[in-house]
């Protein structure tokens, strides 16, 4: 996390305000050493058993990021053919490349099946017919799992649930060894491994505990039927502190409560996003006016709800921190963007010191779902992207200009 050495905010040894300065407003900035320190943790925390950490590319894309990560010996989950194409190109392994989503289309299967990915987590009935049928137009042999959803209702928000009963994602749990059977058939498939991802920002073990041993009943089941399974995915979903007070699990404490249930031959794939970026990156912004309204008192930011969705879409909580820490009381203050909607905000109601016009904030925990979601909308130009190393720093994605609004349109 950012932290103050005497009244300026810091990232490693790089002062924000100076990273306001040279790359302007608004900017996401990251950490090289905290994005490493997560997912090395991962990587220790599976040391006791054979298997992958996938890093789930869609909480952050960015191609720097991505290459970082491949060198560290990452897999990568994906969910695109676009996302498959960027962890190619960022230099992934295909053979540590696993590819989810409800709606493969056709020419994403087969552009996965020539790229020679590991595996295929399938999520309906059609969607393994359709993965048979284009392996065997090209003669390219499909590896999979199936995504099982286990009816588990995990405590975080309702959007992103995805492992609870009529959820849109996965085979229905009593339907899973019909899914087995069915692919048993398949002449042109390879049967690895099942699959389980039960929502994001989880912070209760227990839930993945519990899914856990319901896959381990469908595994039970699915090997008494012949089809003998190398893999069990459990996907992502291990939460962040986005809150002082939040207790949130290690991977390693995760990791010990799942590998008893399993027998001690399976190797096992994590899909962590959220928990190897988020707390890695922050949105700097610049508060461009100050305002009272009603009594009550506004920051207007030059970061708008096109840069960061999460507090509008998910009424999520991020920390927000001045850059320059002042002896000012602190004052109950909404942060808001420039968009021309009343849900565009960071936050609300925070307790703030006084920032002068022209003065920055520090929007943390940012790194997942912040860029990856951004849009254009209002015609804004998508933000720059910056990568701190030590005590230097490196432009990882050009802002964009008006010009740019126009580059597809024809």
């Amino acid at each position: 996390m950012p932290q103050f050495k005497g009244n300026d905010l810091y990232i490693e040894q790089v002062k924000l305000s100076d990273i306001a300065k040279k790359y302007k407003t608004s900017t996401y900035v990251y950490s090289k050493s905290k994005i490493v320190t997560n997912f090395e943790n991962y990587k220790k925390a599976l040391v006791p058993r054979e298997g992958l950490i996938c890093f789930a590319c869609k909480t952050n894309s960015n191609g720097t990021i991505l290459k970082l990560l491949a060198k560290l010996g990452a897999g990568a989950d994906t969910t695109s053919g676009g996302e498959i194409y960027r962890c190619l190109k960022a230099g992934f392994d295909p053979s540590k490349i696993v590819y989810a989503g409800v709606g493969k289309t056709a020419e994403e299967i087969e552009y996965a099946l020539k790229s020679r990915i590991f595996m295929f987590n399938v999520e309906s009935f059609e969607e393994l017919d359709a993965i048979d049928r284009i392996s065997a137009k090209i003669k390219v042999k499909a590896r999979i799992a199936f995504r099982i959803n286990p009816h588990v209702d995990p405590d975080t928000h309702s959007y992103i649930v995805t492992g609870k009963k009529g959820t849109k994602f996965g085979i229905p749990y009593e339907e899973a060894v019909k899914a087995y059977l069915a692919a048993k058939q398949k002449k042109n498939i390879e049967i690895l491994g099942i699959h389980s991802h039960i929502g994001s920002q989880i912070l209760d073990i227990g839930s993945f505990k519990l899914a856990a041993q319901k896959i381990k009943k469908i595994v039970d089941s699915v090997e008494k039927n012949g089809i003998k399974l190398e893999y069990v995915n459990f996907g992502g979903g291990l939460g962040i502190e986005y809150k002082k007070d939040q207790k949130v699990p290690s991977p390693e404490q995760l990791m010990s409560e799942l590998f008893p249930v399993f027998d001690e031959n399976k190797k096992f794939i994590f899909e962590p996003g959220r928990s190897i970026v988020a707390n890695a990156g922050h949105l700097l912004t610049k508060v461009i006016y100050r305002k009272i309204s009603g009594g009550k008192s506004f920051l207007i930011t030059d970061a708008g709800m096109n840069d960061l969705i999460r507090p509008t879409l998910y009424e999520a909580y991020h920390e927000i921190l001045p850059v320059k820490m002042t002896d000012d009381k602190k004052v109950k203050t909404d942060v808001v963007g420039p968009i021309c909607e009343s849900g565009d905000f960071m936050g609300k109601d925070r307790m703030l010191p006084f920032v002068e016009q022209g003065g920055y904030l520090l929007i943390t925990c940012a790194g997942a779902y912040g860029f990856a979601m951004s849009s254009e909308y209002n015609s804004r130009p998508l933000l720059a992207e910056v990568l701190v190393n030590d005590d230097k720093t490196m432009l990882i994605r050009k802002r964009a200009k008006y010009e740019d609004l126009l580059l597809n349109e024809v």
